[in-house]
C-alpha cells in the first residue's frame, strides 16, 4: 500500500515511532508525514493524536502494561504505538469509542498485522470498561501519575520541592496561542481591534505588554496583517527578553544562537534606530527561518552563521554594547508546547548542555564592551542551567556583575529571576542580566 493511501492512524503510529525509536523531533516527523494526508482535517487528526500520545505517553505505556498479558515481541512495537494511539483518542478525545475502535483495528490489517486484530480489539474495549480504575491502580507511579520520565520528575521535585506538582501538572496543559505584536507598526490596542473585527477572540496578556493571548489558536496566515507584518506568535516569556536589553539608539546589539528568530525581530520593533543588530547562529538553514521573519516583520539585521562558543570564525573584533545570550538547553519550561522533549531528551544530556552553555558563557564574555550588558536566557526550570549557572559564572570573572531584574513576575534566584511553567500562562523561561565592570 503506498504512504498516500495508508489511513491517518497508521500515518501516526509511524510518526510516533520516528520521534520515540529514532529520536527525530515531533516537528520533523510530522512535516515528513504531510504528504501522505488528502486533507487538512487529516492533518489535523494526526497532530492532536501524535502531540496527544507524546504528552500522556508514560501514562498510556503503563495502562498498556496492565491490558497486557505478555509483553510484545520486538518485531510488533507498532502495535504498541498503535494501541497508543487508539487509547489516547479513548481517553481524551470526543470521538465516538465504537469508532475509535473500529479505525483502530481495522489499522492492523493496513500495517500488515492481521494477527492483532483480535488483541487490538479487546484490549481497547477493556479499557472502555474499565479505564478509570485501571488509571486509579497507576496513582503511586510518578511516571504515570505525571506522564513524564523518573529522572526529569526528580531533578524537578530536587530543584523545587514546593513547586514541583505545578511544573508537572503544567507541562500536561496545551499552551495557549501567543501573538507579539510588532509595535514598530501598531500599538497593542489597534491590533486587538482588528482581531476583534475579523471576530477573533483575544485577551491582553498581564505581564508581556506586547502579548495578546487567542481565545482559540488559530491558522497564523489567516490571521488580520500576517504579511504585513503586524504580529509574530511567541509566548508571553519570551516576549520579557528584548525589553530586558535596556536599548537604546546607536548601541550595537548581538543575537547570540539567534533562530528562529522571534527575539531578534523583537530587538529591532522596540529599539529601530540601533547602529547594528546582529543575529547569530550554527545552523545555516535555520538562519533562514531568522531572514524570513526579518523581512515579513521589515526588520533589518545582519545575519552572521557560526559557533557562539568560537568567536574568531565569526567575529569582526569590534565590542557589542548589548548581547542576548539565549543559550541551547534542555527546553524543560516549553514542554506544553513540545512534548517530545519527554521522549527524546536524557538524564546525561543535562550535564554536557551545562558544560556547553558554559563554554559559550566564557566564550562571548569578552566580545561585550565595559559598561555592556549581557542577558543570559534559557527555556529551562533546570537550576544547573539557570541560576547555579550563572553564580558559578560571577565567581570566576571579577569583571561581572548582577544588574538586577526588577519585576513583579517569576521569582528571584541565587542570580536573576525565574519563571515556572504555567505561571500567568507562560513557559518556563529564566533570565540574568550581567553587566561589566567599567
Amino acid at each position: 500500500m503506498s504512504k498516500k493511501t495508508k489511513p491517518v492512524r497508521v500515518i501516526a503510529v509511524y510518526v510516533l515511532m520516528q520521534v520515540v525509536v529514532n529520536g527525530r523531533s515531533l516537528s520533523e516527523a510530522l512535516k515528513n508525514a504531510q504528504p501522505g494526508l488528502k486533507r487538512q482535517e487529516e492533518s489535523a487528526l494526526l497532530q492532536e493524536m501524535c502531540y496527544g500520545c507524546l504528552r500522556w505517553f508514560d501514562r498510556l505505556d503503563a495502562v498498556i502494561d496492565l491490558l497486557l498479558k505478555k509483553p510484545l515481541k520486538e518485531r510488533d512495537q507498532d502495535i504498541f504505538y498503535l494501541l497508543l494511539v487508539g487509547l489516547y483518542q479513548l481517553d481524551f478525545m470526543r470521538i465516538p469509542p465504537h469508532a475509535v475502535v473500529k479505525e483502530t483495528v481495522n489499522a492492523c490489517q493496513m500495517m500488515g498485522k492481521g494477527w492483532a486484530k483480535g488483541l487490538v480489539n479487546a484490549l481497547l474495549r477493556e479499557f472502555q470498561r474499565n479505564g478509570e480504575s485501571l488509571i486509579a491502580d497507576l496513582k503511586d507511579d510518578k511516571e504515570a501519575f505525571y506522564s513524564h520520565p523518573l529522572w526529569m520528575i526528580e531533578q524537578i521535585e530536587s530543584d523545587w520541592e514546593q513547586e514541583s506538582d505545578q511544573i508537572l501538572t503544567a507541562n500536561n496543559q496545551r499552551p495557549p496561542m501567543v501573538l507579539r505584536v510588532n509595535q514598530s507598526k501598531l500599538s497593542r490596542t489597534d491590533y486587538l481591534l482588528e482581531l476583534q473585527e475579523a471576530g477573533i477572540e483575544a485577551q491582553v496578556h498581564p505581564v508581556a505588554d506586547s502579548a495578546l493571548v487567542l481565545n482559540k489558536p488559530a491558522a497564523v496566515t489567516a490571521l488580520p496583517g500576517f504579511e504585513q507584518g503586524h504580529f509574530m506568535v511567541q509566548d508571553a516569556a519570551a516576549q520579557l527578553v528584548a525589553p530586558l536589553m535596556n536599548l537604546k539608539p546607536g548601541l550595537r546589539v548581538l543575537d547570540a544562537c539567534a533562530a528562529p528568530g522571534g527575539k531578534t525581530t523583537h530587538l529591532g520593533e522596540i529599539c529601530p534606530e540601533l547602529a547594528c543588530l546582529q543575529a547569530l547562529d550554527i545552523d545555516e538553514s535555520r538562519l533562514q527561518q531568522v531572514q524570513e521573519n526579518l523581512d515579513r516583520l521589515q526588520i533589518k539585521a545582519q545575519l552572521l552563521c557560526g559557533d557562539a562558543a568560537l568567536p574568531a570564525s565569526w567575529w569582526d573584533g569590534q565590542l557589542y554594547d548589548r548581547i542576548l545570550l539565549d543559550v541551547p538547553c534542555s527546553g524543560t519550561g516549553v514542554i506544553r508546547r513540545h512534548p517530545d522533549i519527554k521522549s527524546l531528551r536524557r538524564e546525561a544530556d543535562i550535564d554536557s548542555l551545562v558544560q556547553r552553555q558554559s563554554a559559550i558563557l566564557q566564550a562571548i564574555w569578552p566580545l561585550l564592551s565595559p559598561g555592556g550588558i549581557l542577558l543570559y536566557s534559557t527555556c529551562s526550570v533546570f537550576r544547573a542551567e539557570n541560576d547555579y549557572q550563572v553564580k558559578s559564572f560571577i565567581e570566576e570573572n571579577v569583571d561581572a556583575r548582577e544588574k538586577v531584574i526588577q519585576a513583579d513576575w517569576g521569582r528571584s534566584g541565587l542570580v536573576g529571576r525565574q519563571i515556572l511553567s504555567g505561571e500567568a500562562g507562560m513557559d518556563g523561561f529564566y533570565f540574568a542580566r550581567l553587566e561589566k565592570n567599567n
